[in-house]
């Protein structure tokens, strides 16, 4: 006998695709990435580097300012939220955002979905408005991304017209993508098919519950132009990438090459690196592991540093920063667990005087 929930092959087909670009492909983008980071590297010399010049209390502090940054995004996030009626504690909010790294170390981009489901879950609230709300915190780290990408493209634009002039081939590569007409003809028919998204009318139900759905998105969107204390949601968005680009100032005083580099040409080499491996971040990966080290290596080669002790630098920190996140994870998913036998215990408790 058949039944309702019976799935057809081309859902069957449609699930395992969609299984694929969301976990596979990050998967294997990581381990690729990574067989060619540590392809032709004497892994002898990288430890003997990490072990000889390390200094992992400024690793440490590094560690401490990550940890803050968490906490100011829950500060921030819970101030969109309140904005939407949704008034959620500061412990199961810092929780959320802990548990999204963690989880996106093994499932890229579902951490973002988790923590939506987790809150919306223990409020009581929508998933589509909080998920808005969780839209609208990424989009505001895009746009200040962008800022800040631009601003150190302008200060350091000498070192990187120096690094070109030194490799020809990197340059033609990077133009040849940038003037190819597949980029700019994806782009436009982007716009065209969300133009036609929103234009088209139809009273197709899946169409109409994927626009109710982008209306809902908004509304978490646009409750940032509209929500009490805007000023010290900007303020806090300022302390976030604050406390980003501070702790690769810190890591770069763990090892001597890099803190030579920072010494010799300033703050600003420190920013190119930063903002690489912000870049980086955007590649889907686990955890950036892959996408992070080639940019943290590419930048510090354009100050000199080779690829060995650069890439020493580079697993050390984002190696750190994963196993942090794990602990985190660990703390997260263990507190939640307790909470909510608590909340079990306090209900049969009450069930009982009943």
């Amino acid at each position: 006998m058949e039944t309702g929930n019976a799935s057809t092959p081309q859902q069957c087909r449609h699930r395992w695709l969609g299984w694929l670009l969301k976990y596979a492909i990050p998967v294997v983008i990581s381990f690729g990435l990574c067989w060619l980071l540590f392809t032709g590297v004497d892994f002898g010399d990288m430890v003997g580097i990490i072990r000889g010049e390390c200094n992992f209390w400024w690793i440490a502090l590094a560690l401490s300012i990550s940890v803050l940054s968490h906490i100011l995004r829950a500060v921030r996030w819970g101030m969109q939220l309140r904005a939407l009626g949704i008034d959620t504690p500061m412990f199961p909010l810092v929780l959320s955002i802990f548990g999204t790294y963690s989880v996106n170390l093994v499932f890229p981009r579902l951490g973002e979905v988790w923590r939506t489901g987790y809150i919306a879950h223990r409020q009581g609230a929508q998933f589509a408005t909080v998920f808005g709300s969780m839209v609208a915190d990424r989009l505001a780290d895009m746009f200040t991304a962008l800022v800040i990408t631009v601003f150190t493209f302008i200060l350091a634009a000498g070192a990187f017209t120096q690094y070109v002039a030194g490799n020809a081939a990197t340059y033609a590569h990077i133009a040849g993508y940038v003037s190819s007409p597949l980029l700019w003809i994806a782009l436009a028919a982007c716009v065209v098919l969300v133009w036609w998204f929103f234009a088209h009318k139809t009273s197709n139900p899946a169409m109409l519950k994927a626009k109710a759905a982008v209306r809902e998105l908004w509304a978490g969107f646009a409750a940032i132009f509209t929500m009490p204390g805007k000023g010290l949601w900007l303020l806090l968005t300022v302390g976030i990438w604050g406390c980003y680009f501070v702790q690769m100032l810190v890591v770069f005083q763990a090892f001597g090459f890099t803190a030579e580099v920072a010494s010799h040409d300033g703050v600003t080499a420190v920013l190119v690196t930063f903002v690489l491996s912000s870049i980086a971040m955007g590649v889907p990966s686990n955890g950036g592991i892959g996408p992070w080290q080639w940019a943290v290596i590419f930048a510090l080669g354009i100050y000199g540093v080779d690829r060995v002790h650069a890439g020493a630098f580079a697993n050390v920190v984002l190696g750190t920063q994963t196993l942090l996140l794990i602990f985190l994870g660990i703390f997260t998913f263990a507190s939640i667990a307790l909470m909510r036998r608590k909340a079990r215990s306090t209900q049969n408790i009450n069930n009982l005087k009943k």
